[in-house]
């Protein structure tokens, strides 16, 4: 138990764990406020023993009350604000924190775990801190501490009543620690539950549109059912198992409250402690282990916290790339790769390919699928990092660069746009948030999009539905082409921009690419003749190497993969319906 609270507050911030540290202040100090009822009844007890009730012990007494609610009150309601602050905050700084580490993680790290698995632990694993796990923390250790601090006192004021309750606490911290045992065989196997049904959900509503024309709704519905009914099963599971430890801790701490009237009891009965005392006592008893029950209730779900915070810390340890790099700006933007291999895993991808991309000129990559143009252009931009050999930018290695210096440098158009859930104006901006309004506006024009977005409800205003499913595949890409205007980095990198546009959005499309590789240096992915042919250089890549290169007349002069795929291209594209 102790062991998991102090990983918790280790997972904590500096500033948060001090509120958290504060806020168990708090609780133990108001617990012993609420303790000053004890005396309160005392003083009265004594005057009435006495056969003196007056004025005096009445005020006496109802002053130390009044001390003991008003005291507890306060405290506890600053304790439950330091509580909820440090929690939510925590929460909220290592989401960023996640959001930010993510960020420096190689691009290898997203094709080997679902989004569902990252999503998750965003989600569920620190919503789970934020509120369950925070308020565990806290009754826990105001339990514990407030338990200890009671006990100390009787201890203090009669050895033998104090040695009861020790017993008593020893036998419960057996069947709590059976309890915690337990609870972490059913928690992980409650929180992977968790996790698999996001994963499912996302699955089943990015895929929702082949489920239904393959009409496979029945079978991934009840797929999807059969993982939320276990999950649920899971989670009834846990708390089945885990009811017949908490009754017995509880069932001891009753005994506990017991022991104490019946030992107070006999010690009165046979004279070695006072009427008083022995009514004091009784009393005690009531509160004695009111801290202990909530925290013995609340400790089975310290797993969670601890499953929550191993899981957060789990993606805060993947080794990043190297990003210790220093804020440089190219003189030049001369791209050069030396020698360059990478591997996913065992299967190697790029096998020692030497290439230069002078400044401004436009190199076009082509090839077979799966030969490695995707990569090679990750691999310059550095999205994962090369194995061997070095990619130069501006004469300067680019692990030399910071990774946001080297960004800088870069301007992406992907086959597949994403745009975020936020108006159109802040998707063009992404890249300058600052922007005004009117570079915007400039940005689309240039881009060809100013006209449709003119033409929505909202203008520049209106909202993006998520990913942008709002809009055609053309609008996403001249707003994607938009954004990287607005960027104005020196090197456009386009994968297959223009692969899956309709004959109509096309020609605005070609103008908006034109328009941002104009006086730029241009690598494009494409399996179009139009946006190849007038290439500086023509990469032709195949099984991770330079099979061939040259311009488009002489690339057509040889014999050899290009020259294929452009004659193919050519007699696809003169079929005609007899």
């Amino acid at each position: 138990m102790l062991k998991i609270l102090k990983k918790f507050f280790n997972f904590c911030n500096e500033k948060e764990r001090k509120q958290f540290y504060t806020s168990i202040i708090l609780g133990v100090i108001a617990a012993l406020f609420s303790a000053l009822k004890i005396p309160a009844m005392g003083v009265m007890l004594q005057a009435i023993l006495d056969g003196a009730v007056t004025t005096r012990a009445i005020l006496m007494s109802l002053g130390i009350m009044l001390t003991s609610v008003m005291g507890s009150s306060l405290l506890k309601y600053n304790a439950t604000a330091l509580q909820t602050k440090g929690g939510y905050l925590t929460t909220a700084k290592k989401r960023v924190e996640i959001a930010e580490h993510l960020r420096y993680l190689p691009m290898g790290y997203f094709n080997k775990n679902s989004l569902g698995a990252i999503t998750s632990v965003n989600t569920n694993t620190m919503d789970n801190l934020s509120g369950v796990s925070t308020r565990v923390v806290m009754l826990v250790t105001e339990g514990l501490f407030s338990t200890a601090i009671m006990t100390l006192a009787i201890f203090l004021f009669d050895w033998r009543v104090g040695l009861l309750i020790v017993s008593g606490l020893i036998i419960y911290y057996f069947i709590n620690h059976a309890l915690q045992i337990k609870s972490e065989k059913t928690t992980s196997k409650k929180l992977a539950g968790d996790m698999a049904v996001v994963e499912h959900i996302l699955e089943f509503i990015k895929g929702i549109s082949e489920v239904k024309s393959y009409s496979l709704a029945g079978k991934y519905n009840q797929k999807l059912e059969a993982v939320i009914d276990e999950n649920a099963a899971d989670n009834i599971d846990m708390e089945l198992k885990l009811q017949p430890l908490m009754l017995a801790q509880n069932a001891v701490a009753k005994l506990i409250d017991v022991g104490v009237v019946v030992l107070s009891l006999v010690l009165y009965t046979v004279g070695h402690m006072e009427l008083l005392n022995c009514i004091i006592m009784a009393i005690c008893s009531f509160l004695l282990t009111e801290g202990l029950e909530q925290a013995g209730t609340q400790s089975s779900l310290l797993r969670v916290v601890d499953t929550c915070v191993n899981q957060a810390t789990e993606i805060l340890n993947l080794p990043t790339m190297d990003i210790s790099g220093k804020e440089l700006t190219p003189k030049h933007c001369d791209l050069h790769a030396d020698n360059i291999c990478f591997s996913y895993g065992q299967k190697p991808i790029i096998n020692g390919i030497t290439l230069n991309i002078p400044e401004k000129n436009t190199t076009a990559i082509v090839g077979p699928s799966g030969g490695g143009k995707t990569t090679l252009c990750h691999l310059l931009s550095r999205f994962w990092d090369v194995d061997n050999g070095q990619v130069t930018l501006g004469g300067h290695n680019i692990r030399e660069y910071s990774m946001d210096s080297l960004m800088k440098n870069f301007s992406f158009v992907f086959q597949n746009v994403y745009l975020f859930h936020d108006t159109i104006a802040n998707n063009i901006r992404f890249g300058q948030p600052e922007a005004p309004m009117e570079k915007v506006i400039e940005a689309a024009k240039k881009a060809r999009c100013h006209n449709f977005i003119m033409k929505l409800p909202q203008g520049y205003n209106n909202v993006v539905g998520e990913a942008g499913g709002s809009l055609s595949g053309g609008e996403r890409q001249r707003l994607s082409i938009a954004r990287a205007m607005m960027k104005d980095a020196p090197i456009i990198i386009l994968d297959e921009a223009t692969a899956n546009v309709d004959p109509e959005n096309e020609k605005e499309l070609m103008e908006a690419v034109n328009e941002l590789t104009h006086e730029k240096t241009v690598i494009m992915i494409a399996h179009r003749l139009k946006t190849v042919r007038h290439a500086d250089k023509i990469l032709v890549i195949d099984k991770g190497q330079i099979v061939q290169q040259g311009t488009h007349n002489e690339l057509m002069q040889q014999n050899g993969i290009y020259r294929y795929f452009i004659t193919g291209r050519e007699k696809a594209v003169s079929w005609k319906l007899g």
